[in-house]
């Protein structure tokens, strides 16, 4: 695949089965936030807390409606874009 064949919206998986969505798109670059697995880490009293929560949850808290999302944003450059699979295309 190439950069040029993604839209903003469409979802992929890579090949370690993590779930993406596209917020962005470039000549050379597709931008993306994982949806799929989520996990929160937190500390308290010196011990880290790691917590997984599901896409629904974090649909409902409003976790990737729009820009500045509450999950980081990835770059994925012309080599990554070559190993992603897609499964979903949504019209937006």
């Amino acid at each position: 695949m190439k950069p040029s064949d993604f839209n903003i919206g469409d979802e992929f998986i890579m090949a370690n089965g993590w779930r993406w969505r596209v917020t962005d798109t470039g000549t050379r670059v597709v931008v993306a936030i994982r949806i799929q697995p989520l996990v929160l880490q937190s500390k308290r009293d010196g011990k880290i807390r790691r917590e997984e929560i599901s896409e629904i949850e974090a649909e409902h808290y409003g976790w990737f409606d729009r820009p500045p999302y509450a999950v980081a944003e990835l770059v994925f450059d012309e080599c990554d874009v070559e190993d992603i699979e897609k499964i979903c295309r949504k019209e937006v």
